[in-house]
């Protein structure tokens, strides 16, 4: 009940006639199932953030058979599948997000949560579809929140002040999915669909909404990481035009702001952060330039323009060496691959980066026959980057073209025993090993072993 107020010509209340009549402003019974479905909404949130998944999902069950507005009841649902999610039941939890996509189609962390269970099953594809429609749905205006208020002044959202509700329904920016759907469609063979996501993020960034991009600027790489993963998705899609370009703007970006070197120290306690990360500004601008200049030298070599490509390649290599380490009672040293392991994931990826780059200088020189030139590099780029199946297969061909037949059926079984690395979203796409130039056939290396006997 609430009593009623008269306004008058100036917009100011003032108590008049009507200021002791009551008005009903919901249905006691009305109110009554309304504070009950919310009472077992929140409670069914906090048993969950305590682990008793059980308890939770048995009320919430209960409560999404209680008359009330469909936002309420889908919400049931939704916290239904996040305890069938805790107790190891993923097909069940997907039956709940669709039950609450279907009483309320405004549920948009049914969706977010349907698209993170495919991503854990590795079921691509629907995982892409599902952020697809989670993209288009958090595009529509106001669509971030659930639609839990009405036009009563007794919103349901009054009584769902919880903070381990919120912490549940909380779903990645728009923007932020698109990013997770131009990825996923590189990595997944899906790459033209994939650049036209990447184009479209960043025509975002240069809209005139930046109220909008600085509040969701934060779930987002750095601006020159988005240049090179889009690069890196117009080359792999063929367009290394294109990709050069977006490599010139991260270059320009940058290139005022290089160190003149870059020292990373070994942290003193394993559990220590690391000293110089990635995150560190000096390393990051290195990283980018460097990358900027190596996928351009993967541009010239599917022009062809083997001397450009041996340029560019350079110029990332001659910025990666700036960077040594220093191990705790030693001076600065280059950095080699037995002792990336102290140091974390940013010289692992600033070793990964030398190492590609000095598989494509080897592999350039090798398609302008200076096979001494050549053998270098690629022997350089296994010392650096073991791993590196492109340099292995290379270096075994300039071996084989030196004449050195034994050493390279060596070199080509063991790159063919290395176990390929499963690359995924913490790998930048810009630093997956890409086709350079000429692919090698394996049909036709293994032919050679057996002709030299050593099959």
């Amino acid at each position: 009940m609430l009593c009623g107020e008269v306004w008058d010509d100036r917009g100011i209340t003032t108590k008049g006639k009507l200021s002791s009549i009551p008005m009903l402003i919901m249905d006691p019974r009305r109110l009554f199932e309304l504070l009950q479905i919310c009472t077992s909404i929140v409670q069914g949130a906090e048993r969950l953030s305590d682990g008793q998944s059980s308890e939770a999902l048995s009320s919430l069950q209960t409560a999404s058979t209680m008359p009330a507005p469909r936002a309420l009841v889908a919400l049931t649902h939704l916290l239904s599948g996040f305890c069938l999610v805790h107790m190891s039941r993923p097909q069940m939890a997907l039956q709940c997000y669709r039950k609450a996509l279907e009483t309320d189609s405004r549920c948009v962390c049914a969706l977010y949560q349907s698209m993170l269970i495919y991503r854990q099953q590795g079921n691509t594809q629907a995982e892409i579809q599902a952020l697809r429609l989670l993209h288009k749905t958090l595009t529509v205006a106001g669509a971030t929140q659930p639609a839990l208020a009405d036009i009563n002044p007794l919103s349901s959202s009054l009584f769902l002040s919880s903070q381990s509700l919120t912490t549940l329904l909380s779903v990645p920016s728009a923007l932020s999915v698109l990013h997770s759907m131009a990825l996923k469609c590189v990595l997944h063979g899906r790459v033209s669909e994939g650049v036209e996501h990447y184009l479209d993020l960043l025509a975002a960034f240069h809209s005139d909404d930046h109220n909008r991009m600085l509040a969701e600027a934060h779930t987002l790489p750095k601006l020159p990481d988005l240049y090179l993963e889009a690069g890196a998705a117009l080359l792999i899609d063929q367009r290394p035009a294109d990709c050069m370009a977006l490599c010139n703007e991260v270059i320009s970006m940058t290139m005022e702001l290089l160190p003149e070197n870059v020292v990373l120290e070994e942290p003193e306690e394993k559990n220590e952060p690391e000293t110089g990360a990635l995150s560190d500004d000096k390393v990051a601008t290195l990283l980018w330039t460097a990358a900027a200049y190596f996928l351009q030298g993967h541009c010239h070599t599917h022009l062809k323009d083997w001397k450009q490509a041996v340029t560019h390649y350079t110029r990332c290599i001659n910025l990666l060496v700036k960077v040594c380490v220093k191990q705790k009672g030693s001076q600065p040293q280059i950095p080699t691959a037995d002792i990336t392991g102290n140091f974390g994931t940013n010289l692992y990826t600033l070793q990964r980066l030398k190492g590609l780059s000095l598989a494509g200088r080897g592999v350039s020189f090798t398609q302008m026959d200076k096979l001494k030139e050549a053998l270098r590099d690629l022997q350089l780029s296994l010392h650096t980057f073991p791993d590196c199946v492109g340099s292995g297969l290379w270096c075994g061909e300039v071996l084989w073209r030196l004449s050195r037949r034994q050493e390279a059926a060596a070199c080509w079984k063991k790159t063919w025993s290395i176990r390929p690395q499963s690359l995924d979203d913490r790998v930048p796409v810009y630093l997956h090993e890409l086709q350079i130039g000429a692919s090698l056939d394996s049909s036709e290396l293994r032919h050679r072993i057996q002709e030299l006997g050593l099959a």
